[in-house]
């Protein structure tokens, strides 16, 4: 489940709709539909990193739908799967931002160990159906989960919202105490308008150094 830290920013509404997501997404699993990712990565991004170590949050829509792709982690896939083309794309504005080399696999657990939550603001998906559990209740948890990280309190973090789902929660975050990037999405069909000079990666960890905190290691570690 959801890990008490978490759970503790929630109010009684999200914790509510939470319960009702999960319990639809089960019952989906009950049914037998292919559910992604698997049911023990549905909360991976929480499990990584704590509420008081964020630093920076990325946000993606909901989990790949193809089988052996999510994990729970916002663009980001399992060593060994072939890299999507958004997450391909977020390699090139990496590459032009700050001269680092596309890493030859999708595992960004390595962001998620120094602070960045790679947080989709819906948490599973039905086979080769997007957006199919869209309506399941995980947006307004994790609406609470982003409005309680920018509220203003404790660490300054930096907000990447890329495309115009995650720029609708802008409104959530204290722009006077936090860093709001937006860009285009990193899909095909939208990078080219303007995210592969959008330079979120030396801004952010300028945000972070501004604010007495340590710089993000962008650079992926190699395949071993």
């Amino acid at each position: 489940m959801l890990p008490p830290n978490w759970m503790a920013l929630l109010d009684a509404n999200a914790k509510t709709q939470f319960d009702h997501a999960v319990a639809a997404a089960e019952n989906e699993l009950a049914l037998g539909k292919h559910v992604f990712p698997a049911r023990e990565n549905w909360f991976a991004a929480f499990n990584l990193v704590a509420p008081a170590n964020v630093r920076a949050v990325i946000l993606g829509q909901d989990p790949y739908p193809t089988a052996g792709n999510a994990m729970g982690l916002a663009f980001s896939v399992p060593r060994g799967v072939k890299v999507p083309a958004s997450l391909k794309n977020i390699y090139k504005t990496m590459q032009n931002d700050l001269g680092i080399k596309p890493a030859t696999h999708g595992d960004l657990s390595a962001w998620a160990a120094q602070g960045v939550l790679l947080l989709n603001t819906v948490l599973t998906v039905e086979e080769s159906k997007p957006n199919a559990h869209a309506d399941f209740g995980w947006r307004q948890m994790t609406d609470a989960v982003i409005a309680a990280l920018g509220a203003g309190l404790e660490t300054p973090k930096a907000f990447l919202l890329w495309g115009a789902q995650a720029q609708q929660k802008a409104p959530l975050i204290d722009a006077t105490r936090h860093l709001i990037l937006t860009a285009p999405h990193p899909s095909p069909l939208s990078a080219r308008r303007g995210f592969f000079d959008c330079k979120h990666f030396s801004k952010t960890n300028a945000f972070l150094a501004a604010s007495g905190q340590a710089a993000i290691d962008w650079q992926l570690p190699a395949l071993s």
